[in-house]
Parts: C-alpha cells; sequence; structure tokens
C-alpha cells in the first residue's frame, strides 16, 4: 500500500472498484487481524540489509526532460541534513510489494509505469482521463526539500520534483461542491506481489479536506533526487502532504475523485483508534502503541524530537485552528 514512510461518498465504493475488494467481510477481518498482528505498524518491515533491494532503471519517457527542476528555496531545511538518495530509496514501506523495507525496491521493479494513466472523477465540471506525459508537461516543476515522517517514528529529509498541488484543482475544475480529495492507487496483483498475497482491502485509498488539498505545501510529485520518481517512491505520480504521518502521502494513483463527504481511509478502516483521518504529525499524541515525541532520522541514525505538523505550523497550523 502506499505508505511513505505511502494508499466516500457521493459514489459509493463498489463504483470505485470491484464490490468483493471493498466489502467482503472475511477479507476485510483477514487484514484488520494483520494490521494489528504481524504488521503492527502500517507498512512496517523487517530491518534487513538494505543491499538486498536494487534500483531499476526507469523506462526512457519525454518528460525526463523536466529533471533537474530548479529549486525552490521557500521550501528547504536548513536544521537538517540531506538524506543520501541510496538510504532513501532502500528504506521503504509499500504494502502492495512487501513489508521488508529492504526489498521493496526489487519487488517493484515489475511495475508496469508506462503508460499511465489517471482517472479524475466525482464532483468536476467534466470527468475525464489524462496520460501521465500530457499532464506533467503541462504544469511547471519545481524542486523541494521537505521532512518526511513516518508514523512508525523515522523520517527523512528529501528533495521531491512536482508542482503544486492545487495548481491541478484548478486545472480538474471542481464544483464548490466538492469538500474533500479521495486518492486511490493502483490495483495489479498480477504486478504486485503484496495484493496478491496480503488480504488488505486493495487498491490503497487515502483522502484530504479542500483546504488541506490546496495549501501550498502539497505536492503532486513525479520526481527524486533531480530525476523521475523510481517505483519504490511511488511511480510514476504520489501526492506529497509533509505536515502528516507519510501514509497520507498516496503512492502511484490512478484516481482522484472530489467530493462532498469525508472519504474512508485505508489505515483508518483498519485501525481507527490508531490512524486517523487527518494524522497531523504531532509530538503530543502519542499512537496507542509508541511514543511519538522523537524520530529516527534514517540518514543519520539519530535520534531527534519530533515537531508539531513536522515543522511546517507556519504553512498549516491555521487551517485547523
Amino acid at each position: 500500500m502506499n505508505i511513505a514512510c505511502a494508499f466516500h461518498h457521493p459514489l459509493p465504493e463498489s463504483a470505485v472498484t470491484p464490490e468483493a475488494i471493498f466489502w467482503n467481510r472475511r477479507r476485510f477481518i483477514r487484514a484488520l487481524t494483520l494490521a494489528t498482528t504481524a504488521a503492527t505498524f502500517p507498512a512496517c518491515g523487517s530491518k534487513e540489509n538494505a543491499s538486498q533491494a536494487a534500483d531499476v532503471p526507469l523506462p526512457a519517457r519525454a518528460s525526463d526532460a523536466l529533471y533537474p527542476a530548479s529549486r525552490n528555496v521557500k521550501f528547504q531545511i536548513d536544521d537538517r541534513t540531506l538524506t543520501p538518495a541510496g538510504i532513501a530509496g532502500r528504506y521503504n514501506n509499500f504494502y502492495e510489494f512487501t513489508t521488508d523495507k529492504a526489498a521493496v525496491a526489487r519487488l517493484a521493479s515489475g511495475l508496469t509505469i508506462d503508460p499511465w494513466t489517471l482517472e479524475v472523477g466525482g464532483l468536476v465540471q467534466k470527468p475525464f482521463q489524462i496520460g501521465f506525459e500530457d499532464l506533467v508537461t503541462r504544469f511547471p516543476m519545481e524542486e523541494r526539500i521537505y521532512r518526511l515522517r513516518c508514523v512508525e517514528a523515522w523520517s527523512m529529509v528529501v528533495p521531491w520534483v512536482g508542482f503544486p498541488f492545487a495548481r491541478f484543482v484548478e486545472f480538474c475544475a471542481p464544483l464548490s461542491s466538492a469538500k474533500y480529495v479521495r486518492f486511490i492507487s493502483f490495483h495489479r496483483p498480477e504486478e504486485a506481489v503484496g495484493q496478491r498475497e496480503q488480504a488488505y482491502p486493495w487498491p490503497y485509498y487515502e483522502g484530504l479536506r479542500m483546504d488541506e488539498a490546496m495549501n501550498e505545501l502539497t505536492l503532486m510529485t513525479t520526481g527524486i533526487y533531480g530525476k523521475p520518481l523510481p517505483r519504490q517512491h511511488g511511480a510514476p505520480l504520489r501526492v506529497i502532504v509533509p505536515w502528516k504521518y507519510g501514509y497520507k502521502s498516496p503512492k502511484s494513483i490512478v484516481k482522484i475523485d472530489f467530493i462532498a463527504e469525508q472519504p474512508r481511509t485505508f489505515w483508518n478502516d483498519l485501525g481507527p483508534n490508531e490512524y486517523s483521518f487527518l494524522s497531523n504529525v504531532d509530538p503530543d499524541v502519542p499512537h496507542p502503541r509508541w511514543s511519538q515525541m522523537t524520530e529516527r532520522d534514517i540518514g543519520t541514525d539519530m535520534r531527534i524530537p519530533t515537531l508539531k505538523y513536522n515543522g511546517y505550523s507556519e504553512f498549516v497550523a491555521s487551517l485547523y485552528a
């Protein structure tokens, strides 16, 4: 699942994905059991030697010319060190493939990302589909250095490449009745072993309030470290919401709906007492099974204090006042 540490109601869920995926009771209960036993963290994996994972070259695309992008100096981190690309690319949560962080890059290598089509629906003037290449060439790209905080109490600092999600919302022309945005990730069990073998309610689904989606921090993300996103980071298209825990930043998105009511979300469905809809980073709100006061920087292996809203209070505190 799209956990980055990432992946209702004018339309029923059965209109988005096959009814059996969302509502098969036995499958859902089994998924809940997995979420609270063998996989006690969302997308938590073993700590095997990261060398087991391998980077797989991405297919050449016209959009490759967009990288590297100019850095937006408004969004940079002065008090921490950039996480080395090799570490960030080999410590990934992506349950669609495996719960083993070190193995994600290898097991995700078979995911077909070209061509890739994004579907936009719900409360918009005109629902549409758009190819990845067509989409990304419509918006100026920029690089932003963000903190990324996983609910598992580890973090990294990485340079994402993309464009403001607010510009994408404007492009979609939602109706005034749209108050939330719902994200759906890919569902290809033939390519994703985790979707075949782990009985979670696939595909991954997440959501944001409209004001959160329109916030200047929210980034439609297509690249990292000056290159297109590799598969383990959610290629080819993901959303980064840096003041929230990583599972609120869905990966490998295939569908975005604008809706009137608060959408259901993957981890909140599996553990409503552990993973809230908002899931803002907050050191004063512990997870029921561990503290959120500190985090381990995977680049330095140092434990550091966690900042409220992941250090982005000036941008987002007013949303929750």
